[in-house]
């Protein structure tokens, strides 16, 4: 299994291409993709959202976070800043619930080593 980022999502939804894009593809048809919940919020936030991705989205495996998953976030937070790195809590959420399930995340966003440098996160 490996969660994907709103980044990958939406290039997917809109017919990018990419070797992320074709990853995600692959691992779509095998059932092996999740997406954090904020990931759902994220992409449903978009106005212009056409309804057949809504869809699309809702599909999507969804794993619950697991109990004091906000408070490892926040602590999380802090670790990073201590080291000299701001986060957003949106990409700090889904950092924190991957490596809540020890699960790699599939993301465009090169903002994501940080995470990776303090954590451990695995990024693909």
């Amino acid at each position: 299994m490996i969660w994907a980022d709103t980044n990958c999502i939406i290039a997917y939804l809109a017919g990018d291409d990419g070797s992320d894009i074709e990853f995600l593809d692959k691992l779509l048809r095998r059932g092996a993709v999740a997406v954090p919940p904020v990931v759902i919020s994220e992409l449903l936030s978009d106005p212009a959202l056409p309804p057949d991705a809504e869809l699309v989205i809702s599909a999507f495996p969804v794993l619950a976070t697991r109990e004091g998953y906000w408070q490892r976030t926040g602590r999380f937070r802090a670790r990073l800043a201590a080291h000299g790195y701001k986060a957003g809590l949106g990409d700090s959420l889904v950092a924190q619930i991957c490596l809540d399930y020890k699960t790699p995340l599939l993301t465009r966003d090169k903002g994501f080593g940080r995470f990776s440098k303090v954590a451990g996160l695995k990024v693909s």
